[in-house]
């Protein structure tokens, strides 16, 4: 879950109450869900874990309150406390998902500068089709799109 500004606010303070909330989960290996949510509570945010994760599934995750509740819906449940300096535990870390959210992140800063959060979802859709399709070798896509015939 992360926070972002989307400028609201254009040459002041950026508060906590100017920013918008992306909720995302990674497969560790896999791919991306990301979502821009309402809020940051337990039930926005429990539903669509519930959705999309098995049951008996090891959850990494920082230690925001919401978690909390996790292995009492039938998951293993683990997490680092970035607060005390922790960031990764043997495989107990969140880097996956932290390095998705620094490009997230840098790409609306350096590029975008500003996004409404109208359009917030589809820059998120456009930033998880990125990463899931990564690995995915452009080449020969781009050889048979141009080898084929104008009519």
């Amino acid at each position: 879950m992360k926070h972002i500004y989307s400028g609201r606010k254009r040459g002041k303070d950026i508060t906590f109450q100017d920013k918008e909330i992306v909720f995302g989960m990674v497969e560790r290996g896999g791919k991306i869900k990301a979502a821009h949510v309402p809020s940051a509570g337990a039930r926005v945010l429990l539903p669509r874990l519930k959705e999309s994760i098995a049951d008996g599934t090891t959850i990494y995750s920082d230690q925001a309150r919401v978690y909390s509740t996790l292995k009492k819906l039938g998951y293993l449940h683990d997490s680092v406390n970035h607060s005390a300096g922790e960031y990764g535990r043997g495989i107990v870390h969140t880097n996956t998902i932290e390095g998705f959210w620094g490009q997230l992140k840098r790409s609306i800063d350096g590029t975008y500068h500003c996004i409404s959060p109208k359009y917030l979802q589809s820059y998120v859709n456009e930033f998880v089709y990125r990463y899931n399709y990564r690995l995915q070798p452009v080449f020969p896509v781009l050889i048979a799109s141009a080898a084929r015939r104008v009519r």
